[in-house]
């Protein structure tokens, strides 16, 4: 895998396997689902959806992942350099820095230059298989780990909150290196929407590549809810309403972000860089409407483009030729730059020999067992860390969330079978809540749940009424209050809890 040196080590900086979870549930073990009770199934689909958001798998990787120090690529030879940025909250984040050992660039050697951001659970290998392209064509190529992801310092990770920070952080990092000229970035599904967010606050930047972006979470949210439905699950508005409300209190207390602000279509009014859209067809996770979205209300020079595949399917040819096109418009890469022969690396390391085979994608060769990934890991690091497996954990954990089992979008079966035990709490519905949450309830809101719940209110006139119907009911589970529950929090004015099992339409 080429010589090794001795800076940068694989393990240095990488947080420890203590760090892979957030919320760990201690007090019950983790059980099938079909052997849960819709309490247990709720309280662990909650206490995922939380890790889901701020701390997901975190991608583990080796050195040896990125490839040799130097290597001949199309006739030309380049290096690869790895270091520490601090972002301006004192974590270290890991770097890497692709060029060629003999420079032409501007009088000062300055070349334009492509930095890469990965998706969630993933790290900065993700940028490979379009690391040929952008070596091709004449430019250098940044990549790094956002921080709480791969081998950078950090617990968490914010979907974009706190990344658009770090990719600040990298940015004038490389200004002030005096190494490059223009400088675009490119981003899938979480790195989009941190370009998004950045881009807003620097206009110098010239160009953005944006595969996969999402609007907000509360259209994923929806998304997935509608599918649901899909399956026969059908979730009141006012149980979603309650929950988001409970999951933005527990991810500011946890990792000190606000989920509302993972909007990257509310920091693109003001931004006006050249910016070309991507989507798969066939993405149910971040489906092509939120690219549609961010395009059409996109105020800068735009384009978008959809590709056949899903969100963790490797990209085709076409939009790697448009890719390439957009990026020599807007950096200004002169053409006889191009290395002869480079269009050919599209999905592939450029130091892996394809002799005259075109365009290969993955699963169509053996090109990445050389590297000594195995396919799991091909997954992880070159597909935009969203595996198929886990976007279908996260769907399940959200229907789990409301005590149901038939969230897994690998399975078409329909609604699981549960035991005659459980069926009882399903047809009635239950809701598990604080007391505070339902004294902070409307008497609108307490008469849709009476109502949803079947819980007769005959006699009920006060707003306490209600609330004592509901508790008379059986069908509301009061969760425990400490001190810390009870507080409202002051991003979100909401208190801590978890609602159950969905009541009938």
């Amino acid at each position: 895998m080429g010589n090794r040196s001795s800076a940068d080590s694989g393990s240095e900086g990488r947080p420890s396997d203590a760090d892979s979870s957030v919320l760990d549930p201690d007090e019950e073990p983790q059980l099938p689902p079909e052997q849960m009770s819709y309490w247990q199934m709720a309280k662990q689909g909650y206490q995922e959806l939380v890790n889901a958001i701020v701390r997901p798998p975190r991608a583990n990787y080796e050195r040896e992942h990125l490839g040799p120090d130097q290597f001949m690529f199309c006739g030309r030879e380049f290096m690869r350099s790895d270091f520490p940025v601090l972002n301006n909250r004192g974590q270290t984040l890991r770097c890497s820095f692709w060029e060629p050992l003999e420079r032409r660039g501007d009088a000062n050697g300055a070349l334009p230059c492509v930095i890469y951001m990965h998706g969630n659970s993933s790290a900065r290998p993700e940028c490979l298989p379009q690391l040929g392209l952008v070596l091709g064509m004449g430019c250098t190529m940044l990549a790094f780990d956002f921080a709480g992801s791969g081998q950078s310092d950090g617990e968490y990770v914010s979907l974009g909150v706190y990344e658009k920070d770090d990719l600040a952080a990298v940015i004038a990092w490389l200004r002030e290196s005096g190494r490059v000229s223009t400088i675009a970035l490119w981003g899938r599904s979480m790195g989009a929407a941190t370009a998004l967010m950045h881009g807003g606050q620097d206009p110098s930047i010239a160009a953005m590549i944006l595969d996969s972006p999402f609007s907000n979470l509360q259209d994923i949210a929806d998304d997935m809810l509608a599918r649901g439905r899909e399956q026969g699950v059908r979730i009141p508005q006012f149980i979603v309403a309650i929950a988001l409300r409970m999951l933005r209190s527990t991810v500011q207390r946890t990792a000190n972000f606000n989920i509302r602000d993972c909007s990257p279509i509310n920091y693109i009014e003001s931004c006006f860089i050249p910016a070309l859209f991507c989507a798969g067809r066939g993405d149910d996770f971040i489906t092509p409407s939120h690219s549609q979205r961010l395009h059409d209300a996109y105020p800068g020079d735009k384009n978008i483009i959809l590709v056949d595949g899903d969100h963790n399917s490797p990209r085709p040819k076409f939009m790697f030729d448009s890719a390439g096109i957009f990026l020599q418009r807007y950096l200004q890469v002169p053409r006889d730059w191009a290395l002869d022969g480079y269009e050919r690396y599209c999905n592939v390391p450029p130091w892996v020999s394809i002799n005259d085979t075109y365009g290969l994608g993955y699963g169509e060769y053996n090109v990445y067992e050389r590297l000594g990934l195995d396919p799991h890991e091909v997954e992880l690091l070159y597909t935009g860390g969203m595996s198929d497996e886990r976007q279908a954990e996260i769907q399940a954990n959200l229907m789990h969330m409301f005590g149901t089992d038939v969230g897994d979008a690998s399975s078409s079966d329909g609604p699981s079978q549960r035991s005659s035990q459980d069926a009882a709490p399903k047809t009635q519905g239950t809701v598990a809540t604080t007391l505070t949450e339902l004294q902070n309830s409307s008497a609108r809101r307490l008469r849709n749940m009476t109502q949803a719940l079947d819980v007769d209110t005959s006699g009920c006139i006060e707003k306490g009424d209600y609330i004592d119907a509901l508790l008379g009911s059986g069908r509301v589970v009061l969760l425990d209050e400490d001190d810390q529950s009870q507080e409202e929090d002051e991003a979100t004015g909401a208190v801590q809890g978890v609602p159950v099992t969905p009541p009938p339409d």
